[in-house]
């Protein structure tokens, strides 16, 4: 059976639909699904996005909303949910606002899914939740813990839930590439917050693929994150400025946000225990692991001890020559190589 081959004659919802990772994940699942709902809050987004994939099911509604949730998720067999405010800045001022989304909202999509008999819930969560310093990321981490406790009270439905866990997805909206990319194009100062700053990084499509890998994979409970490639955000601002731009980039440093962190990790110390690597893949096994379909532990047993750091900061990073190849074989940049990228 190859991936995802789950999905198929299956009803999926998706949450968030008309977002960045959204979208990807919608336009990968309309052939493969017997029918795919999408639900967003944003109107405008969702008719493009309807536009764009007619077979879609377009159900505008927040996940704030018990009630719509319930009435969108009847006879639905796999939930995406990728609805979230994650701006980290905006977060800070907006603090209980992320509260309702990220977590109230999660909170429904758990009590829907479960009154729905739901067959499977993927939750997207952030390195960001790995030792929080913003309310984005403490959101996400409760979200992983709102998710894995929804495993041991689910009696017995047949829902299972986990989790995946992004890094910084380049190019999405409001990431730095499409922020760096305008400034370059202008001709104006890039925007950076500190010189030392790091990332781990993976593509929209690599966010796409996890998210359905993670459907296949699930037990219950885990946490599944990919095997990033770290690099220093000053050296993607200079890899850039190479492929969109004639001149050097003038680098006009602006000091780190508020809860901004110089570096993402991708466990943390004690997940180390639990975790086991794949070939692409990490894997943070439930407390309860066990317990599960005779033991997710056997179902990864293929998979060796973590042993090392997933620390940005502590991990060799991609030169500025591997990043814009990077770049390149992943048509990060295409968007913006157009005539008229700025129009």
């Amino acid at each position: 059976m190859n991936s995802w081959e789950y999905l198929k004659g299956k009803v999926v919802l998706v949450t968030g639909a008309a977002g960045t990772i959204g979208s990807a994940l919608c336009e990968q699942l309309t052939p493969l699904v017997k029918s795919l709902r999408c639900l967003d809050h944003s109107e405008n987004d969702l008719f493009f996005l309807h536009q764009q994939l007619p077979r879609c099911s377009p159900f505008i509604g927040d996940v704030r909303d018990l009630d719509r949730l319930r009435f969108a998720m009847n006879g639905v067999d796999v939930v995406f949910h990728t609805a979230a405010l994650k701006h980290v800045g905006l977060g800070e001022y907006n603090p209980f606002e992320v509260v309702q989304t990220n977590l109230q909202g999660l909170n429904n999509v758990i009590r829907s899914a479960l009154d729905a008999n739901v067959e499977r819930v993927v939750f997207t969560s952030s390195d960001k939740a790995v030792n929080p310093t913003n309310v984005m990321g403490a959101s996400k981490m409760m979200g992983e813990r709102l998710i894995a406790a929804a495993n041991e009270i689910r009696g017995t439905h047949r829902t299972r839930f986990a989790s995946v866990r992004f890094g910084n997805v380049i190019g999405s909206r409001g990431s730095v590439v499409p922020i760096f990319a305008r400034q370059i194009l202008r001709g104006e100062a890039l925007s950076l917050t500190d010189e030392g700053m790091t990332r781990y990084v993976m593509t929209i499509p690599e966010a796409a693929r996890l998210v359905l890998e993670a459907g296949s994979l699930m037990r219950g409970g885990e946490v599944f994150v990919t095997k990033m490639r770290a690099l220093k955000v000053v050296d993607l601002a200079h890899a850039m400025a190479s492929r969109l731009s004639t001149r050097p980039p003038k680098i006009d440093i602006i000091g780190a946000r508020q809860g901004e962190k110089l570096f993402e990790e991708l466990l943390s110390i004690d997940e180390m225990s639990r975790a086991v690597e794949l070939e692409r893949l990490l894997v943070v096994l439930s407390l309860n692991a066990e317990q599960y379909d005779g033991g997710t532990r056997e179902v990864f047993a293929s998979g060796k001890s973590v042993t090392r750091e997933w620390h940005s900061g502590k991990d060799t990073s991609m030169s500025r020559e591997e990043i814009v190849k990077y770049l390149d074989e992943e048509g990060v940049l295409a968007p913006y190589l157009e005539k008229g990228a700025l129009a």
